[in-house]
């Protein structure tokens, strides 16, 4: 559910202060796309504890950065909370009061932390928008669910989406609850791919080829597998059968793979992950 352009376009939030709170990667993806898609490097604002980061922020994108969150936000109508979730409770916490005052649009990048969470450390009553991004938003590449509480009208809907389209695709959540298995699918997602090619990898290197040949044939087998799996169309199923002549070598491998259970282990995996994320925003409360 989106506004249409010429809609969002015209929300106050477009052309008003953005705060960053916290300077990592993630935050650093976000500001490269945003003003790689033209928002002004002047409305954008970060806070980092780190000096290093700062100035590298300030080099690479012409932002403001500061050591402090209160010079950050002030004036902000938006704040993008990206900092880790261990310390997201002390951070809200000493920004309730300019949250309170200011009523900003809030989106949150850290896995674990509730909507309910971050209104409640933050003085209650805002607008909250709780968003999972996976690392390949640091390509332009990533994916994003997202969840909106009851505070969030219309304009900060789109305006949500469109700041985190600048990192990839987004997709809308219609209950907090699902949140953990968006963590646990894309989320944490690569790095079961990256699993999947080192193993690959080292299956290569065992059957006698070079360590370079290895990576090279692995690195673009996946990069090629997921091209299909987004530009034809067809359904994993469909082009895994179409490669998968009777009797080939394919097949041999694909039967290995379905008699040690790879399906059930990824259902399992997938499981875990999920509880997990339920796991840490319990202990986060």
């Amino acid at each position: 559910m989106r506004m249409a352009e010429s809609d969002a376009a015209a929300s106050p939030l477009f052309d008003s202060p953005i705060a960053f709170i916290g300077g990592g990667n993630m935050a650093r993806s976000l500001i490269g796309g945003l003003t790689a898609r033209g928002t002004p490097p002047e409305r954008i604002r970060v806070v980092d504890p780190d000096a290093d980061t700062r100035a590298a922020l300030t080099r690479d994108f012409g932002v403001a950065a500061f050591a402090h969150a209160t010079d950050a936000v002030a004036g902000a109508v938006t704040w993008v909370l990206a900092t880790k979730p261990q310390v997201m409770r002390e951070v809200c916490t000493a920004l309730a009061d300019e949250a309170r005052s200011a009523r900003p649009l809030v989106l949150s990048i850290a896995a674990g932390i509730t909507a309910v969470q971050l209104e409640r450390w933050l003085g209650g009553d805002l607008a909250i928008v709780r968003t999972m991004p996976n690392t390949p938003a640091l390509l332009g590449a990533g994916v994003t669910g997202l969840y909106a509480n009851a505070n969030v009208d219309a304009a900060g809907r789109a305006y949500a989406d469109a700041l985190l389209r600048s990192a990839g695709d987004t997709v809308w959540l219609e209950a907090e609850a699902q949140m953990d298995a968006v963590t646990a699918v894309s989320g944490s997602g690569p790095a079961y791919v990256f699993l999947l090619a080192e193993a690959m990898e080292a299956a290569a290197v065992a059957q006698g080829l070079e360590a370079d040949a290895a990576r090279t044939l692995v690195q673009q087998t996946v990069l090629g597998a997921a091209r299909m799996l987004v530009e034809d169309g067809a359904t994993p199923s469909e082009l895994r059968r179409r490669v998968t002549s009777p009797g080939g070598t394919t097949q041999a491998a694909i039967e290995v793979l379905e008699g040690g259970g790879l399906r059930t282990l990824m259902g399992e995996a997938i499981d875990r992950a999920t509880r997990r994320g339920a796991e840490l925003a319990a202990a986060n409360d």
